[in-house]
């Protein structure tokens, strides 16, 4: 099913229904996706990479020695936060859906809203609910209420330290909510 034919319902369950709000919804989606197209994180990173994403994890030596081990670098970059206490939890719960549902506990909340056995199978974040996951994400750090601000840069900035921890990659998610909002609006 394409992302468009999914927005209604999830527009309606979510409540993310105003243009602002989808613009500043889409618009991290997209950035956090690689506009749409990936529903897995990709933890394929180089020992430079390493550095500049996780310099809390690595250091020269170790980030050269587990650079583009994907497995490991989740194992140490998730281990023992996020409801992930088990060794290979950190790879079993990464990044899944369109904003990256990360971690054992994130994905026992959003269990509840699905039928299926998501902690069993979290591929189906990915395969099945990238966008419902996302919306499910957005809904419960009450992105909706800071949405709602309005459409400046400064908002953009306060959804992103939510979904993203930081501010990684906020140029591209301003431009993303400019392009979303003129479209919207």
């Amino acid at each position: 099913m394409a992302v468009i034919d999914e927005i209604p319902s999830i527009m309606e369950k979510f409540k993310i229904d105003t243009p602002l709000r989808l613009a500043h919804f889409l618009a991290q989606c997209a950035h956090e996706s690689g506009n749409f197209k990936a529903t897995i994180e990709s933890l394929n990173y180089g020992a430079k990479g390493l550095l500049a994403t996780f310099p809390k994890y690595f250091n020269a030596e170790t980030a050269a020695l587990y650079e583009r081990k994907a497995e490991k670098i989740a194992n140490i970059v998730y281990a023992n936060r996020m409801g992930n206490n088990n060794i290979g939890d950190g790879w079993k719960y990464k990044g899944r859906g369109y904003i990256q549902l990360t971690g054992k506990s994130g994905y026992a909340a959003f269990d509840k809203v699905v039928p299926e056995d998501i902690l069993a199978n979290p591929d189906l974040v990915a395969s099945k609910y990238p966008l419902l996951s996302a919306a499910w994400f957005w809904n419960s750090r009450d992105l909706n209420s800071i949405a709602d601000r309005g459409a400046t840069d400064l908002t953009v900035t306060q959804i992103t330290k939510k979904v993203n921890g930081g501010t990684i990659g906020l140029p591209d998610r301003i431009a993303k909510f400019k392009l979303f909002n003129s479209l919207i609006s």
